[in-house]
């Protein structure tokens, strides 16, 4: 059961659930924000890479570089070699993807999180804690997408400790979320949440978010059949 604090608000954002408290971002919580995001991150990458190998597109590609290692080669091992090693190095950029987004994250908006979420217009980073440790966080900004703006926020750096999860601290955070917006006079809370991110689309929908759309972050991305899915959520009370 969560207990909603009534005095919440940008400054002070809290939720009691058993031994778990949400409160808004302090200083302190620095180091391990940023801690909770890379990992909660990187443990999507070999979902993502399972996505890869079980693409279509990838297994013509694997058997066309075969067929082309063989008829130069004429060796069966020779030709068996050369596929492993693409696909190999395949899956070595595919992690390199998933690093690359946390390194840029952590250099852009959660490099100066005060700056870039307490003190903007209308956002806010809260963290979920159980005692003295930070084991979730979730934040709320003004959208990526401008038109956007003015109607909706966005919900984003959701993510919960591998120990803690399965215990509605995502659904907590969402929900502050939620509140926060609808204070302020918001109508939706948009999000946008790769494909492979299974368990998190679950939290959104069973908590009424809808998807509103799929897209490919890039053009490879595209032939890989892998997609961002974007969500909404309509705060009751605000049409």
């Amino acid at each position: 059961m969560v207990v909603q604090d009534p005095a919440a608000g940008q400054k002070e954002c809290n939720s009691v659930m058993g031994e778990y408290h949400i409160r808004t971002y302090e200083d302190r919580d620095y180091e391990a924000v940023r801690t909770i995001f890379s990992h909660g991150i990187q443990e999507h990458a070999p979902a993502a890479c399972w996505h890869v190998l079980r693409c279509p597109q990838i297994h013509m590609l694997l058997l066309a570089i075969f067929l082309a290692a063989y008829m130069i080669s004429a060796c069966l091992l020779c030709s068996l070699g050369v596929v492993a090693t693409f696909l190999f190095m395949g899956l070595y950029h595919m992690k390199g993807l998933w690093a690359e987004y946390v390194q840029a994250a952590l250099a852009k908006d959660l490099l100066d999180i005060r700056k870039t979420y307490l003190e903007a217009k209308d956002s806010c980073l809260w963290v979920a804690t159980s005692g003295e440790e930070v084991v979730g966080m979730v934040a709320a900004v003004q959208p990526d997408n401008p038109s956007q703006r003015g109607n909706a926020l966005e919900l984003k750096r959701m993510s919960v400790a591998k120990p803690h999860r399965g215990r509605g601290l995502s659904k907590a955070l969402t929900r502050t979320v939620i509140r926060f917006a609808q204070e302020r006079g918001y109508k939706e809370v948009v999000l946008g949440t790769s494909m492979v991110q299974r368990a998190a689309q679950q939290v959104y929908t069973g908590m009424g978010f809808r998807k509103v759309k799929e897209e490919p972050p890039s053009l490879l991305a595209k032939l890989l059949q892998f997609y961002f899915c974007y969500y909404r959520y309509e705060i009751a009370g605000t049409h």
